[in-house]
C-alpha cells in the first residue's frame, strides 16, 4: 500500500470512528454524512503529517493512529492568514494553550477504530505497539481524550489526567492526558 493509500485509509477509518464523537459533533453539527465529509478536512492533513514523520499506524482490520513527534516549545496555532472555520479555530487554540511545551514528546493526535470493529482490542493493539517503542526511546506521550468513556482505556496504558479539562463553548469537555515513558 502506498503512503497516499495509507493516509486515505487512515482518514476514512478516523472519519468513521469519530462521526459520533462529541467534539466532532460540536465542530460539525448537522447530518451524519456532512459531518463525516467535514471531519476529513481535519483528519487528512494530520494523517499526512504523521505519515511524513513515519508515525502513521494503520491496521487493515479498521484502526488508525496519528502520532506526531513534538519538540520542546514546538506547538503553535495557525496564524490569522490561515482560514479555518470558527469552531475549528476555537478548538485548535484551546488545544494549543493546554499542550505541554516543556519537553520533547510524542503526541497522539487521533486514535480511532471503525464502527463495528470497536471493542475488539484494535485500539489497544495500536497503543501498545507505539507505546512500547516510546518506552524504549525514553519518550513521554501526550493526548487529549475527546470523550470521558475513553479515559479508562488510556489509563490502562499508563496515561494520567493532567492539567485542566478543556471545555469548548457550548460544547463538550476534552481531557488532557500524559504518560511518562517507563525509561523516565
Amino acid at each position: 500500500m502506498t503512503s497516499i493509500q495509507r493516509t486515505q485509509n487512515a482518514t476514512g477509518i478516523l472519519c468513521d470512528a469519530f462521526v459520533e464523537d462529541p467534539v466532532v459533533r460540536w465542530l460539525f453539527p448537522g447530518p451524519e454524512q456532512a459531518r463525516r465529509s467535514s471531519a476529513a478536512f481535519v483528519f487528512a492533513p494530520l494523517a499526512e503529517e504523521s505519515a511524513a514523520a513515519g508515525e502513521l499506524a494503520v491496521l487493515d482490520e479498521g484502526a488508525a493512529a496519528v502520532w506526531l513527534p513534538v519538540e520542546a516549545g514546538g506547538v503553535s496555532t495557525p496564524g490569522p492568514e490561515v482560514e479555518l472555520p470558527e469552531r475549528l479555530r476555537v478548538l485548535v487554540e484551546a488545544l494549543t494553550r493546554s499542550h505541554p511545551t516543556g519537553e520533547d514528546h510524542l503526541y497522539l493526535a487521533f486514535l480511532g477504530v471503525a464502527q463495528g470493529k470497536q471493542g475488539q482490542g484494535l485500539g489497544s493493539r495500536l497503543l501498545a505497539e507505539r507505546l512500547g517503542r516510546a518506552d524504549a526511546e525514553g519518550v513521554p506521550v501526550y493526548l487529549e481524550a475527546s470523550s470521558a468513556r475513553n479515559v479508562p482505556l488510556y489509563e490502562r496504558h499508563g496515561f494520567r489526567l493532567t492539567g485542566e479539562v478543556i471545555t469548548l463553548p457550548d460544547g463538550p469537555s476534552i481531557r488532557p492526558m500524559w504518560r511518562n515513558s517507563k525509561e523516565n
